[in-house]
This record gives C-alpha cells, sequence and structure tokens, in this order.
C-alpha cells in the first residue's frame, strides 16, 4: 500500500509544470522560452543574498522577466553571464537592494528596471559588455550618449556628462532624493516619464539643444517650482508637468506650436501664463486644476483650445479669445468659480461674446457661461441650442430662462448648478433627443422646472433625482399626469381676478387679487412692462399662493403714462 502511495507521488511530481518545480526546489519561478532556454519570473526566498544560477534542470537561463523580484526583501543579488535580457521593474521596489553589477553578457535593459531601490546607490556594468556602461554609479549605454538609468539611492545634485544626448525613458523616475539636475547642452531628447515622481527636484533648466520632450517626462514633481521651455522645444508633450503642485512659473518660448494634453493639469501653484502665438493647439485639459491661475494671456496665433483646457482654475476672473481661434472644445472655462467674462476680439470669425457669455460668431450656440457671474440669466432669443457643458458647475447662478428658440439642450449643459432654483424650458424642446445626457443633473437646489409646451419626452439622466423639484405645465398643453421623470407635476393656472372689488386704485395703489385656480401652493412673479408694443417685463414680486389668493398692489404705478400687469414663472 505504502509502494503505491510513493508510485502516485513520483508520477504527480513528475507531471508538475516546470515552474511549480522551480518554486519548490531552487525557489526560482520560472517560464521556458521558445529556444529552450528560461526566464526567470519570480522568488520565493528567503535567503535574500541571492546568486542566480546559470542552468535550472539543464536549461540556460537567460532572461530575468518583468517584475521578477520586484518588491523582495532582497539585499545582494549576483547576476550570472548567461542572462542577456533584464525585464522592466525587475528589481522594482526592493528597498533593501544597496548595489548591483551587470555582467557582460546583457544586451537589453527593461524601463524602471531598478525604480524605487532607495538604498540603492550604485549601478555598475561589467566593462566587458558591449551595450551598456556606467560612471559613478549611472547607468549609460557603451558610447555614454543615452543615460539608461539613475539609481534612486543617489541623492542630491547632478551634473548629467557632456557626452549625453539622450535621457531615456524613466532614466530618473522616482528618484525622491534628487535636488538638482543640470542638463548639458547637447542633449536634444528627454524621454517619457525621465523625471517623474522626482519630488525633490526643484528647478529645471531645460537647454535649447532639446528639441524633444516626452510625455509625462516631470510629471508630480511637487518640489518643481519653475521651468523653461525653450523655443527648441515645438511641441510640450501630454502630462509632461502633471501634477507639479509647487510650479508657480512656466516660461513658453515662441517656437513651441503644440501644448498637448493635460501638460499642467493639477499645477495649483500656477499664478499667471502667457501662451505665446507660435501656439496652435492647447491640449485637452492642458492647464485644469490650475487654481491659482489669476493671469492668463492667449496670443493671436492660436487656432485650437482643447476640451477642458481651463476647466477649475477656480481663481480665473477673466479671459480674453484672440481672433485666430477656429475652435473652442466643451467645458473650456468649466468650473471657473471666480470667472465673470469671457471676452472674444471683434475680429474672430468663429465666436464672439455678450456681457461676458460666450457664443458662436452667429450667436445661435451659446458655447459657454462664466462660472463666476450669478443671480439670474435670460438667455438672448434667437438662440438655437445650448452647447454641452455650457453652465457646468455654475454654482453661483439661481435661476435661468431658456427662449422658445432653443431646439437643444446639451449634455451636462446645466450640471451641478447646485444653487440653481428654477428653470424655464420651452415649448420647442419635446423630444429625448432636445435635451442631452445629465443636462441638469447635481441641480440639488432646483425647486420648479416650468414648461410652457407639451410634455417631452425624457430619461432619468437629465435630472437629479434627490432634488426635490415641483414640475409645472400650463393649461392647454398636453401629454401630462401627476407625474414626470419622477418628480410630481402640476397645473400652473394662476388667474387676475378683474371683476371683483379688489380691481383697481385702493389708497392710491393700483391693485387685483390672484387666485390659483385648481392648483394650490403654486409659485408665481407679477411683472410689469410700459410699452406693450416692446414690452421690457419687469419683475415686481415673487409670491407662492399657499392660501388660494394673494393681493396685489403697486405704490409705483402712478410714475408711468401707462402699466400693463402680467403673471410669470419665478
Amino acid at each position: 500500500m505504502k509502494r503505491t502511495w510513493l508510485a502516485i507521488l513520483v508520477l504527480l511530481l513528475l507531471a508538475a509544470p516546470a515552474a511549480v518545480q522551480a518554486q519548490s526546489g531552487s525557489q526560482f519561478g520560472y517560464t521556458t522560452n521558445a529556444d529552450n532556454t528560461l526566464t526567470l519570473t519570480g522568488y520565493a526566498g528567503p535567503p535574500w543574498t541571492v546568486t542566480i544560477p546559470t542552468n535550472i534542470n539543464g536549461l540556460l537561463v537567460t532572461c530575468i522577466g518583468d517584475e521578477a523580484f520586484a518588491a523582495s526583501s532582497l539585499t545582494s543579488v549576483t547576476i550570472p553571464g548567461s542572462v542577456a535580457s533584464i525585464g522592466d521593474q525587475a528589481f522594482g521596489d526592493c528597498v533593501s537592494l544597496t548595489s548591483i553589477m551587470i555582467p557582460h553578457s546583457v544586451t537589453n535593459m527593461g524601463n524602471l528596471a531598478f525604480a524605487d531601490c532607495f538604498k540603492l546607490a550604485a549601478i555598475t556594468v561589467d566593462p566587458q559588455n558591449s551595450f551598456y556602461s556606467s560612471t559613478n554609479g549611472v547607468l549609460f549605454d557603451q558610447s555614454q550618449s543615452t543615460l539608461v538609468e539613475y539609481p534612486s539611492g543617489l541623492g542630491g545634485s547632478y551634473t548629467i556628462p557632456g557626452s549625453v544626448t539622450s535621457i531615456a525613458d524613466y532614466a530618473f523616475s522616482y528618484c525622491y532624493n534628487l535636488t538638482n539636475i543640470t542638463i548639458p547642452n547637447g542633449v536634444t531628447s528627454i524621454g517619457d516619464d525621465a523625471f517623474e515622481n522626482c519630488t525633490t527636484l526643484t528647478s529645471e533648466i531645460i537647454p535649447g539643444s532639446v528639441t524633444d520632450i516626452g510625455e509625462e517626462a516631470f510629471a508630480f514633481c511637487s518640489s518643481l517650482g519653475s521651468v523653461t521651455i525653450p523655443d527648441s522645444v515645438t511641441s510640450i508633450g501630454d502630462y509632461e508637468f502633471y501634477a507639479c503642485s509647487s510650479l508657480t512659473n512656466v516660461t513658453i518660448a515662441e517656437g513651441v506650436n503644440n501644448i498637448g494634453d493635460d501638460v499642467f493639469y493639477d499645477c495649483s501653484s500656477l499664478g499667471s501664463v502667457t501662451i505665446p502665438g507660435s501656439v496652435n493647439n492647447i491640449g485637452e485639459e492642458a492647464f485644469c486644476g490650475c487654481f491659482s491661475l489669476t493671469n492668463l494671456t492667449i496670443s493671436n496665433g492660436v487656432t485650437s483650445i482643447g476640451e477642458g483646457a481651463f476647466s477649475y482654475c477656480t481663481n480665473l476672473t477673466s479671459a480674453a479669445i484672440p481672433g485666430s481661434v477656429t475652435n473652442i472644445g466643451e467645458g473650456a472655462f468649466k468650473a471657473c468659480t471666480s470667472l465673470v467674462g469671457i471676452s472674444v476680439d471683434p475680429q474672430n470669425s468663429f465666436y464672439s461674446s455678450t456681457n461676458g457669455v460666450l457664443f458662436d460668431q452667429s450667436q445661435t450656440t451659446l458655447v459657454e457661461y462664466p462660472g463666476g457671474l450669478g443671480g439670474s440669466y435670460t438667455i438672448p432669443g434667437g438662440v438655437t441650442s445650448i452647447g454641452n457643458a455650457a453652465f457646468y458647475e455654475c454654482t453661483s447662478l439661481t435661476s435661468v430662462t431658456i427662449p422658445g428658440s432653443i431646439t437643444n439642450i446639451g449634455d451636462h449643459a446645466f450640471y451641478d448648478c447646485t444653487n440653481l432654483t428654477s428653470v424655464l424650458i420651452p415649448g420647442s424642446v419635446t423630444s429625448f433627443g432636445d435635451i442631452g445626457d445629465y443636462a441638469f443633473f447635481y441641480c440639488i437646489s432646483v425647486a420648479g422646472l416650468y414648461f410652457t409646451g407639451n410634455a417631452p419626452i425624457v430619461d432619468s439622466t437629465m435630472f437629479d433625482p434627490e432634488s426635490s423639484a415641483t414640475v409645472y405645465y400650463l393649461p392647454g398643453t398636453t401629454g401630462w399626469s401627476n407625474s414626470f421623470a419622477g418628480f410630481p407635476a402640476v397645473l400652473w393656472n394662476p388667474l387676475i381676478q378683474t371683476g371683483d372689488s379688489s380691481f383697481g386704485v385702493q389708497n392710491n395703489q393700483f391693485g387685483f387679487t390672484i387666485t390659483n385656480g385648481s392648483t394650490t401652493n403654486i409659485p408665481i412673479v407679477v411683472e410689469a412692462c410700459a410699452n406693450l408694443a416692446s414690452p421690457v417685463w419687469t419683475p415686481l414680486t415673487n409670491v407662492t399662493l399657499t392660501n388660494g389668493s394673494f393681493y396685489f398692489s403697486d405704490p409705483q404705478w402712478t410714475n408711468y403714462p401707462s402699466r400693463f400687469y402680467g403673471l410669470g414663472f419665478p
């Protein structure tokens, strides 16, 4: 019986996958390559002083795979001369690793191979290696024209040698102790993420020889205070200075023609920016979250401003659009809660502004309403479309009147207008397609939705179910019931009583009684105008008909040769 179990055990071991054998035997996980060599995939220590074998089960170890030793307690490692490739983050986050020797056989080094190795002060290379070299513990290619990786454990200041023309992707990433870097004139390329998360780097001078800066090159350099982009750089890559929260000064030289997406996203200390006329494009959310930005100059020459380019710049008070701009993306200035005016150069053929509100040139589309304008707003007649995110987070807006010319309300048009209390929607808005997704979502203070036409077709994403709004509709309109979009719906039918004794002059004031017809608790505004041929209605008083009637009197009626009265939505 024992022999039977032993035989079964032997068969099970023979059938086990190679990687499982390695874990239980040599503590190295691995996979077999197509050429019958091995790639190490993991190590199950201790011990943490490791000598990687040349062979495992008779097969040559040629590769250390991506993250093979990552986040381990490794203190020392010896790499054999059989290894030709070291993968991405192969030894990343080995916080106890103090030194490393790259053997002569290595021909390929992955990105971030030793990132976050905070005690690693030197990367050395076998002098016989034909592909890589090291000087003062820093890893270069053999010709020392490319700086490949700077050890995370080195701190203070560093001057890049004059032979270097290229800084590789991730070369200084996560070098938290690096305080100052000198890039020599001669460097032409700074790679993607090259200085990402160098959180103590305080300043950066990019020489005029640099023509290309990669994406996220200085992202999360939270101590970086100033930077100058020279005219040799034609394009600033996406996310290049993302979340550089201490950046107060940016100089963009004339010659730069593109500012990528999210370049200065969340640079919360940036106070002033001048976009030179050489720039054609300002990318999406390029300056989003620059909370301290108070002074913005967009020079003539800029043609495109991307979606959300200056969104959440909460201290920006004004913005001027030059005549050259032909495209402004949705919500370019959304949630700029101090912005009280967007002006447009009269020479612009694509956009215009009235009273600080941004429109297209024909003023048929309302593009964006400044987030710092408060109170009530009546959209001008003739406007047919409210653009996507046009009133996004206009938290000071309390009421809006939408004229009968409007046929389309865009997605997120009034999203998060938290102090908006009333909305008038005209009969021209009739169907699902006329009101965009989340058009009035998070408008939690809306008490009244006033419709002048038949019930439009809507869905649950258009209005916030958390608001306590009541829908009001007019007599003679159709499609209404006692509920609309999840809100109670009631008939709005107040009447001025002209046949009773209250109508007319009493105590030298003209007055009348207003009744609420068949509906209780309906809000109204009493308005007046002096000329019905060219009516300009002025609100006189707001009231809610809680007890069925209300007596209105006007002590100013004698100041006008004629005065006409009407009832409207508040």
